[in-house]
């Protein structure tokens, strides 16, 4: 067992174990076997990525994109028709379209659903700024697995990446946003991985902005417990739009910076905010959200 879950419940870590022995996007061998969906019930963000551009019915494979806006109510029925179409389903989460802990919908979802299915790992995937306020109710709701997206911890990288923070009756933009963020990430990480919760940290990968900052970002958040590490390549899109993406030697040698610190997951397919399968394989979200044709490939999430 992880020397960092001694001191939990044996419920918990119990349950931390099976997280990361199922979870297809921390494990290589559950990547392959492991089917994983996604809940598009987030419909708001609360910061401004200058690479996203969120789409509701597209079918671009990128992140953000989903076919529909699922209501929390009608997240369980949503589950139930998916271990049908999907019988190896294992993971359920909310990676989108905007941010899970922007609204109290993702939230709401994923205690229905942790209420209705308790074998199943539950996932979700925030850009952080809400973590550590938030933290009593991530728990309640039965959050296995917490993925944060943590792009700089230095403010003057993270303005490049991150236009502006809005928490409730306040907006910030510039490198007091990006402080703002990245002192609300961290604590967040913290914070869940002193629960008990199964930490991934994502990072978007930008060319002349953090990519020689990959190692600190690691060094920083496996500090405070995080158990993997992912360098997603930038998919050039909105402000970012005329960055070009790294290539496969840019990605190996941010790879390289975090492996010194953190253990690194090298699997991630970048899936949409509605994926549904085994990743890898046939995707089955528009027969499970919208009008019954597959798509064949994966964005992410």
């Amino acid at each position: 067992m992880d020397a960092r879950l001694t001191r939990l419940t044996p419920i918990r870590a119990r349950s931390a174990e099976k997280t990361e022995a199922c979870h297809p996007c921390l494990n290589a061998q559950a990547h392959k076997t492991r089917a994983r969906m996604h809940l598009p019930v987030a419909p708001a963000c609360n910061i401004g990525c200058r690479f996203c551009t969120r789409d509701i019915g597209a079918s671009d494979t990128r992140p953000g994109v989903a076919e529909k806006l699922v209501k929390p109510e009608e997240a369980v029925g949503y589950v139930a028709r998916a271990g049908e179409l999907c019988p190896e389903l294992a993971v359920v989460g909310v990676a989108g379209p905007g941010d899970a802990l922007a609204t109290s919908h993702a939230l709401d979802a994923l205690s229905r659903v942790s209420r209705a299915f308790p074998d199943i790992v539950i996932c979700l995937s925030t850009n952080g700024l809400r973590v550590a306020d938030r933290i009593d109710e991530i728990d309640d709701a039965g959050v296995g697995s917490l993925t944060v997206t943590v792009n700089a911890v230095d403010a003057a990288i993270l303005s490049q990446i991150v236009g502006w923070v809005a928490l409730p009756g306040h907006k910030t933009e510039g490198e007091e946003a990006a402080r703002i963020l990245i002192d609300a990430q961290l604590r967040g990480i913290r914070e869940a991985r002193a629960r008990g919760i199964v930490i991934k940290v994502n990072t978007v990968l930008v060319p002349g902005v953090n990519d020689q900052h990959i190692g600190e970002i690691a060094r920083r958040v496996s500090a405070l417990g995080a158990n993997r590490y992912n360098v997603m390549p930038l998919i050039p899109n909105g402000e970012l739009a005329g960055v070009p993406a790294p290539d496969c030697q840019q990605v190996e040698e941010a790879r390289a910076q975090a492996a010194g610190h953190i253990e690194v997951f090298r699997h991630c397919r970048q899936c949409r905010a509605d994926a549904l399968g085994v990743v890898g394989g046939e995707d089955l979200s528009r027969e499970l959200y919208g009008d019954g044709a597959n798509m064949a490939t994966f964005s992410h999430g």
